[in-house]
């Protein structure tokens, strides 16, 4: 039986550990979270649009034509054309960009963050840890987006300086979790062992701790993604956001998008599909990512999956198999 209580063959155990972590995910994701893999369908996509958007988009995300000023859908603009007869379809693709550079490099910066502050706080503990929590105890008293406001009106506008803000802001938040995996790792005897041979700090925290707190990473990265991309497009709506003319969702959905919903409604419409669409789509697969590399949800029976109609079904039929064995 493996760690939820259900039965698994010994093919079973041999075929799961013949597969790497990433082909055991990948594939028990696919049978077990439909909902997960949509999200991750989306991800994807996100990914190729954000990539290819040169491609993709049929003309410049900041070519105007004031002869298709708020011009309707129509072939010519399958999603319409703004108050400067841009492209609409273009500008929610080159959005798509902005929202993967943003989204990933914040939440990336986040991890760094979150690990270094968290693994030295809860490795070395003491006074250093209590210090530590202190101010971060202070930083989480703050509302994020006033902090986000304030830096931003400090350091000033710009893609980057987004990232950077945004990345210590929710970096510093996550450093409690990080902490709590390092706590409960460092009390093993494995961890003991290495300290006793002589190993030192840099060494125990790299070789031993590190690679143990990879998966709580790996969620807590896939679950600020959608948080980093709504954040952003929260302060692009209140104008601290990514300046003007790059085309950010949030930026789209402000301005001109709420001064002619009525006269054009696909202005505002679009981006916020776009919008809606993807953060519901991380959240499913950093869900199911959750379920799946969580130690105590491990075997894929979360909410959003219809695993466990299945694994009674196959439980079912080996007590049946094993009970046939026996009466003949």
């Amino acid at each position: 039986m493996d760690d939820t209580g259900r039965l698994v063959s010994i093919p079973d155990v041999q075929e799961r550990k013949r597969r790497s972590l990433l082909a055991d995910v990948v594939i028990r994701m696919v049978r077990e979270k439909p909902l997960g893999t949509f999200g991750a369908v989306i991800v994807v996509l996100l990914l190729l649009t954000g990539i290819l958007a040169d491609v993709l988009a049929p003309y410049h995300y900041n070519k105007t034509n004031t002869a298709h000023y708020l011009a309707p859908p129509s072939a010519e603009h399958l999603l319409g054309a703004d108050n400067l007869g841009r492209d609409m379809l273009s500008r929610v693709i080159y959005g798509a960009r902005i929202s993967v550079i943003v989204g990933l490099s914040a939440t990336s910066l986040s991890a760094i963050v979150a690990a270094t502050i968290g693994t030295l706080s809860g490795y070395i503990g003491g006074r250093f840890d209590l210090t530590m929590q202190r101010f971060v105890d202070g930083w989480m008293c703050f509302p994020g987006l006033v902090l986000l406001i304030a830096a931003i009106s400090l350091v000033g506008p710009g893609i980057w300086q987004v990232i950077v803000v945004l990345g210590i802001l929710f970096g510093i938040g996550s450093s409690r979790i990080v902490r709590g995996a390092v706590i409960g790792i460092k009390s093993n005897m494995y961890v003991e062992a290495a300290v006793a041979a002589g190993g030192s700090t840099r060494h125990v925290v790299l070789r031993h701790i590190m690679p143990n707190i990879m998966a709580p990473l790996i969620v807590v990265f896939s679950t600020q993604v959608p948080a980093v991309i709504m954040t952003e497009a929260s302060l692009s709506f209140l104008g601290f956001g990514i300046p003007p003319p790059y085309p950010t969702w949030g930026g789209m959905l402000s301005g001109a998008g709420r001064t002619f919903m009525e006269r054009a409604p696909w202005m505002a419409i679009w981006p916020g599909v776009a919008l809606t669409v993807v953060v519901y789509g991380i959240n499913m697969f950093g869900d199911a990512l959750r379920d799946l590399l969580d130690p105590r949800l491990r075997g894929g029976l979360g909410r959003y999956s219809g695993a466990k109609a299945r694994t009674a079904k196959r439980v079912r039929r080996r007590r049946a198999a094993v009970r046939q064995d026996e009466v003949g």
